[in-house]
């Protein structure tokens, strides 16, 4: 059991690092865009908002999936400890584990909504409006 929850710990370890580069690409690509769209003096159009819009979005959804995993290797961390140290005690933590698995994915899942498919064209004005 131990092994597995350490397998899973390190993969989500490194999903994280590759996200937070990810992260760090997606900023310093927004940063060039807008600097060379400043730079050059060139005017915004609808698209070019839309993409800059997409960027934050992309942003805001990795960070909201590297909580999710930050919260699930905190659970991970204290089955382990629970589980070296007392066998019921383990087993309260992996149910209490598992609640707290569900309430992230939960969580995970209602963030991806307030921007997945959540963006819309409003007729009036054409802008993205985000919930």
């Amino acid at each position: 059991m131990m092994v597995i929850l350490n397998s899973v710990d390190n993969l989500l370890e490194h999903i994280q690092g590759v996200q937070e580069d990810v992260i760090s690409l997606s900023n310093d690509s927004l940063l060039k865009m807008s600097s060379y769209i400043e730079v050059n003096k060139l005017e915004v159009d609808d698209n070019i908002s839309t993409a800059l819009q997409y960027q934050d979005i992309i942003t805001q959804q990795l960070t909201a999936t590297m909580e999710a995993i930050q919260s699930m290797r905190s659970s991970i961390k204290v089955f382990s400890h629970a589980f070296e140290n007392n066998e019921n005690l383990a087993q309260d933590s992996m149910n209490k584990l598992q609640d707290k698995l569900n309430i992230t994915l939960a969580e995970a899942k209602d963030k991806k909504n307030r921007f997945s498919g959540k963006t819309s064209q409003d007729e009036e004005t054409d802008e993205i409006e985000f919930f």
